[in-house]
């Protein structure tokens, strides 16, 4: 499989992470992609540099005033007294009536939903590098290439058009599968994280061409908590083209597997003719956020079930934090998903 990879991904290094009001670095390190990388090359896949398309694939799924904000947020923190290294806001917008900030720092309560997207002065170049990963990909199954898996760092499926949350910036996942609208009239988004996709489902919650499906741990007891419930299911034109599989915390791999069955009947009832999978490798029984506990055979059949789709692919790199699994786990899905096209 072709395996798209930019070492940009290095310039973002967070180190403000605030858990029950305790700092810590965050678990979204860059390791995280160098030993993705070194497991996918182990493995035997092929590594193809990206492209540079600049920020229009970002401006095609986010708002002028949030990629504005990315832009320039650390230069201009930098320049308050007494900042932080890093943009972490310390104030956000009550629900109700609001008016968009003029101050910097509102403007991070605005743009920042939580302190898992701190942003360091090389911040946007890494997230720019990401989206050009997973448009590159987008590009290669759009000429003919079957499959490619696009190595984002940092990830994206938490982001919405205008806000960042939950270690992402900008939307990879959902760029690619706007990305693939220009050839394909309907795309659909499996986003198989242990976490809610919820930017992606923010992104396309009132559209019909896209249909957006995420399979992971109960948001009553789980990140991201506000939303991937199962009562939201789109609005407008969109009502009914989002779907929301939650699962019991610590659920292992058959009702993981189940979800996914799922997931493919909407998905072949959907009839779409391009698939981008979010692929978050977090629902590992072995990853350090412990919320499901999927074996690398459970990454494996998932894989296969999805391939079993026939679709053109575009695999994008979400979650999966530094456990002993993590390199395998990916090597498993990839082999997996090969194995249900064969």
């Amino acid at each position: 499989m072709k395996i798209v990879y930019s070492d940009k991904h290095a310039q973002h290094d967070p180190q403000t992470f605030i858990v029950r009001g305790v700092k810590q670095r965050s678990a979204e390190q860059p390791e995280r992609a160098t030993r993705l990388l070194a497991a996918a090359t182990g493995a035997g896949h092929d590594i193809v540099v990206p492209k540079a398309f600049g920020p229009g694939p970002a401006a095609s799924v986010h708002t002028p005033d949030y990629i504005d904000f990315l832009q320039v947020a650390a230069r201009e923190w930098a320049k308050l007294p007494g900042a932080s290294a890093e943009v972490v806001p310390n104030v956000h917008p009550a629900r109700g009536p609001v008016t968009y900030p003029k101050a910097l720092a509102g403007r991070a309560g605005w743009h920042q939903v939580d302190t898992g997207c701190p942003i360091g002065p090389h911040t946007w170049d890494a997230a720019l590098a990401a989206t050009e990963v997973a448009t590159t990909a987008a590009e290669l199954v759009l000429s003919g290439t079957r499959e490619a898996y696009a190595l984002c760092r940092p990830p994206g499926h938490h982001a919405f058009a205008d806000m960042a949350g939950g270690f992402c910036f900008l939307n990879n996942t959902a760029i690619a599968a706007q990305h693939l609208r220009a050839k394909h009239a309907r795309v659909a988004v499996l986003d198989i994280d242990v976490h809610h996709g919820n930017g992606t489902q923010g992104i396309f919650y009132e559209r019909a061409d896209v249909l957006t499906i995420s399979i992971h741990a109960d948001p009553d007891n789980y990140y991201p908590y506000f939303w991937g419930h199962v009562h939201e299911a789109g609005s407008g034109a969109g009502d009914g083209y989002n779907v929301n599989l939650p699962l019991s915390l610590g659920s292992a791999d058959a009702p993981w597997l189940a979800a996914g069955d799922k997931a493919m009947a909407r998905i072949r009832d959907f009839a779409p003719t391009a698939l981008v999978v979010a692929l978050g490798l977090d629902a590992s029984e072995s990853d350090p956020l412990q919320g499901l506990k999927v074996t690398g055979d459970g990454f494996h059949a998932m894989a296969a079930k999805i391939a079993g789709l026939g679709l053109p692919t575009v695999l994008v790199q979400e979650g999966g934090y530094l456990g002993d699994d993590l390199g395998r786990n990916l090597v498993q899905f990839l082999a997996g998903f090969e194995k249900g096209h064969s």
